[in-house]
């Protein structure tokens, strides 16, 4: 699974997306365990920030201008966020940016890291680090679907829920881009799935 994961994103080209400099740039890391049944890493955000709280996201933030490129925020930004040394991380590549309801490019960059890693979350930040196991987004488990108008365009993004988490919005948006990459597992969001739900 593994090999395959690395095979299929280091050849994946990323979607282009043309913005001017109004747009400042972020990143954010997408770590997924090693092991026999892989997890994706995520977060719960605290409730009391300005921007996405409480809400479901990967770790990450702007690209601070000494940044020499969006992996090294994505790296920066996770070990500020819930402890993750750089060193554990092996990048694997980016997969395609997307525009946030904030005005930030976001560039998600894939990450293996161990099986075990002990987090210390930024309580500032961070209300609660968990794993989903990859395969739980396999055959697109979703609660509900929203609608979301961006640029004269539709998407029908899924919200999934896991446990006691919510995961939607863009971060859904990442998780399908990566699933269909490893699975090819043919999630669409170009054409609307029920149930509907306004965001």
């Amino acid at each position: 699974m593994l090999e395959e994961l690395l095979r299929r994103i280091g050849s994946h080209v990323p979607r282009t997306l043309e913005t001017d400099k109004r747009f400042p740039e972020a990143a954010v890391l997408m770590p997924i365990t090693r092991g026999e049944s892989p997890e994706i890493i995520l977060t719960l955000r605290a409730k009391g920030l300005s921007t996405h709280g409480g809400e479901v996201a990967f770790p990450g933030g702007r690209r601070d201008p000494e940044d020499p490129d969006l992996t090294f925020t994505a790296l920066r930004e996770a070990e500020e966020e819930i402890g993750l040394p750089p060193g554990l991380v092996e990048v694997v590549g980016p997969l395609s940016p997307l525009i946030s309801v904030h005005g930030l490019k976001v560039t998600p960059i894939v990450g293996l890291i161990p099986d075990f890693v002990e987090y210390r979350p930024n309580d500032a930040e961070i209300a609660a680090v968990f794993s989903v196991p990859l395969e739980f987004f396999r055959e697109d488990p979703r609660e509900h679907t929203h609608r979301i108008d961006y640029r004269g365009r539709s998407c029908y993004v899924p919200c999934y829920r896991y446990e006691n988490f919510k995961i939607w919005g863009l971060t859904a948006v990442m998780i399908v881009e990566l699933v269909n990459l490893l699975y090819d597992a043919g999630i669409n969001m170009d054409r609307p799935t029920g149930p509907f739900s306004s965001p």
